[in-house]
């Protein structure tokens, strides 16, 4: 049975913009390794952090949307956990309504784009 989960990651600001998209790439490759549809990808880019975290107080947010196995969760966030470049990261299990809310949203921003 297969589960829609939303990551939200947060790379390290030292990192250039050609090291960040090897990164996204990395983990985007690892779900699509496993079986895993990614549904959508969004780079939120630079963002200050709430609170500094291991002395920095910004970092590159991404967010990825995808439908994998559960079982393949508590290996992926290990390979979060693994990286250095990676500084925090949250994996939520989307509910039919998040799902729903999370695809009207793409269809009015890409209604916004073409108007």
């Amino acid at each position: 049975m297969t589960n829609q989960y939303e990551t939200v990651f947060i790379m390290t600001p030292v990192l250039s913009d050609e090291q960040m998209k090897e990164t996204v790439k990395k983990f985007e490759d690892y779900l699509k390794s496993k079986g895993a549809e990614i549904v959508f990808s969004d780079n939120w880019g630079m963002r200050k952090l709430a609170y500094p975290i291991q002395k920095k107080t910004t970092g590159f947010y991404h967010l990825v949307e995808y439908k994998a196995e559960p079982a393949i969760i508590r290996d992926f966030e290990v390979a979060f956990k693994r990286d250095e470049r990676i500084i925090r990261f949250l994996t939520v299990r989307l509910e039919k309504y998040a799902i729903e809310y999370n695809e009207n949203k793409r269809k009015k921003a890409r209604e916004a784009k073409t108007a």
